[in-house]
């Protein structure tokens, strides 16, 4: 599945940061996109992404939902097929970052966590592995501290740790299919999911760890998640750390 244009593409959370430019790297590439975004506070910005992508010659529809129920998934995928008449590459950067210490987490911070990063990605590969086309491909965005050994971070990393064996099983059910499912890790990102829960002492700790002593930026990020649906489509089960060696394994 070397070229992908032409192709259609679900991109959960796919109205800003990251998914937002993965969702405006595939229209460069000629993909159509249903740009998924969870709630009004995000509207905006998938219009403007909407917007984008037909700017550069594909089709696009906004879709919003709460990715925590699994009918709302079922619902994103209907709707890119019936836009589309089929989908060929299901992305998920859905994601929710909390720090704070486990002696300090309350049930509703851990069942949120839980929901979103973990519950909303194996439903998200259960459609995917049930709507994809033969030849298809599955990428989820996970974390690269899922390779550290660190602290405050135990419900985010525990909750993203479920989705490598979800991607494993799912690289196994769907290989049949031609399907590739991965996930890609990144370091700490520059965007504002990030600065919420740290301190400007801490930010310049994650940089020094890292190459070139910056955080990780989304541009860094979504080529390799396009390369995974094509080019890089032998690939699959895997997560693969795109950290500048901020954490490896």
């Amino acid at each position: 599945m070397s070229e992908i244009r032409g192709k259609s593409a679900v991109v959960a959370a796919g109205a800003k940061n990251l998914g937002g430019l993965v969702s405006r790297s595939l229209a460069q590439r000629g993909v159509n996109v249903a740009v998924h975004y969870n709630s009004a506070a995000t509207e905006a910005d998938a219009d403007a992404t909407v917007a984008d992508i037909e700017a550069a010659g594909a089709r696009a529809i906004k879709v919003q939902g709460d990715l925590t129920v699994p009918a709302n998934v079922e619902k994103l995928f209907d709707a890119a097929i019936e836009a589309f008449g089929s989908v060929d590459i299901a992305i998920n950067t859905v994601g929710k970052v909390l720090r704070k210490p486990i002696v300090e987490t309350t049930e509703a911070e851990y069942d949120s966590m839980f929901d979103i990063n973990a519950k909303s990605a194996y439903f998200f590969l259960q459609q995917a592995g049930v709507r994809l086309a033969d030849g298809g491909s599955v990428t989820t965005i996970v974390t690269a501290l899922l390779a550290a050994f660190t602290d405050g971070y135990s419900t985010y990393a525990g909750a993203k740790s479920p989705v490598e064996h979800f991607t494993r099983a799912a690289a196994k059910e769907f290989a049949d299919r031609g399907i590739n499912v991965n996930n890609v890790g990144p370091g700490p990102m520059d965007t504002p999911f990030f600065y919420g829960q740290e301190t400007p002492e801490r930010v310049d700790f994650h940089k020094s760890q890292a190459m070139g002593g910056r955080l990780t930026l989304i541009e860094d990020i979504a080529p390799l998640v396009v390369f995974l649906a094509g080019e890089g489509h032998w690939i699959t089960g895997q997560t693969i750390f795109a950290n500048g060696g901020y954490t490896t394994r």
